[in-house]
């Protein structure tokens, strides 16, 4: 049997930033641990070897990849965020798309009252929907 799945964000050096500016952001949200790379080990020592968090109840994993690839993330798998209020959409957008980049910048698109999608810094894909 299953015990669990999650999605599973591999960055490359900029892991805990990351996590922390996503729990900055969303409510209900937090780092559950966080596991380092040692001494002697395959990732730099420090870096994140696999981390825990939840992002407004939602639990994540993330790592901080040792070993580069010829790939990152893509938009085709995003993480969904379903804002209550306007406001929550503009500021969540606005820190996101800070250092990234705006693929739909926020707005109707006849779908939802308000949509935006955007990369952020680290090159995760996050899509913004009004409620």
């Amino acid at each position: 049997m299953t015990k669990s799945v999650s999605t599973f964000l591999m960055f490359t050096g900029r892991c805990e930033e990351a996590l922390n500016f996503y729990t900055s952001l969303i409510s209900n949200s937090k780092i559950e641990a966080i596991t380092r790379w040692g001494p002697g080990g395959p990732g730099k020592e420090g870096t994140v070897m696999r981390a825990a968090f939840t992002l407004n109840g939602v639990e994540y994993m993330a790592t901080d990849s040792p070993a580069v690839h010829a790939f990152n993330f893509t938009p085709s798998m995003s993480l969904f965020v379903e804002c209550d209020n306007e406001a929550e959409l503009d500021r969540v957008f606005a820190a996101l798309s800070e250092g990234g980049k705006v693929l739909m910048p926020p707005g109707s698109y006849g779908f939802s009252r308000k949509f935006g999608w955007c990369d952020d810094r680290f090159g995760v894909s996050w899509q913004l929907n009004l409620s």
